[in-house]
């Protein structure tokens, strides 16, 4: 059991037989009263975000989630499948469970996929993707790294920031937790 006091950012525990991830925490100690813990966490099946107080010293199972990587293989419109390296199972997903991971991935490309009592209920890219730019406006000679950003779409429809010289056609490293331009490849 892991008590509200001991809460970390990306803990996953289990509320009423759900499982939520601690997105943001704060211990809190008022002048007057007891101290509790200010919580927003969210639910990892449905993706709901809550903010909720718990006493520091409530208890929660911590919950299981279970972790594979998989490759990603195509969308038929419908349903996305993925495949498992080593057993060569397929696995469809719908575009709910896909949905967070879309602008970062590519057919072929490896994922983790995370499952709750075996049922599978998110797919995470890797932390760095890279992709080629396919549409932005064209740079201009002396534009530098520091001068400005102007957006850009990649090759699977993400939309994101990215220097003046980058032009499309470029291949650009992105960090899929934040969505942000790293470095020309």
């Amino acid at each position: 059991m892991v008590s509200a006091g001991e809460f970390r950012k990306g803990m996953t525990i289990e509320i009423d037989e759900q499982v939520w991830v601690v997105v943001d925490f704060q211990h809190v100690k008022p002048g007057k009263g007891a101290a509790f813990v200010r919580t927003k966490i969210k639910n990892v099946v449905t993706g709901s975000v809550l903010e909720k107080t718990f006493n520091p010293t409530e208890k929660f199972p911590p919950a299981r989630v279970d972790r594979k990587e998989m490759q990603y293989l195509y969308n038929d419109g419908e349903l996305y499948h993925f495949m498992d390296t080593e057993t060569y199972e397929q696995l469809p997903l719908n575009f709910d469970k896909v949905e967070g991971a879309l602008p970062y991935i590519t057919e072929n490309m490896n994922v983790t996929i995370k499952f709750f009592k075996g049922e599978a209920f998110s797919v995470e890219p890797p932390n760095f993707v890279e992709l080629e730019v396919t549409e932005t406006e064209p740079g201009f000679k002396g534009d530098t790294a520091t001068a400005g950003n102007k957006p850009a779409i990649m090759e699977t429809g993400a939309k994101i920031m990215v220097p003046l010289f980058i032009n499309a056609g470029d291949k650009i490293r992105i960090d899929t937790r934040t969505g942000d331009y790293m470095e020309r490849v």
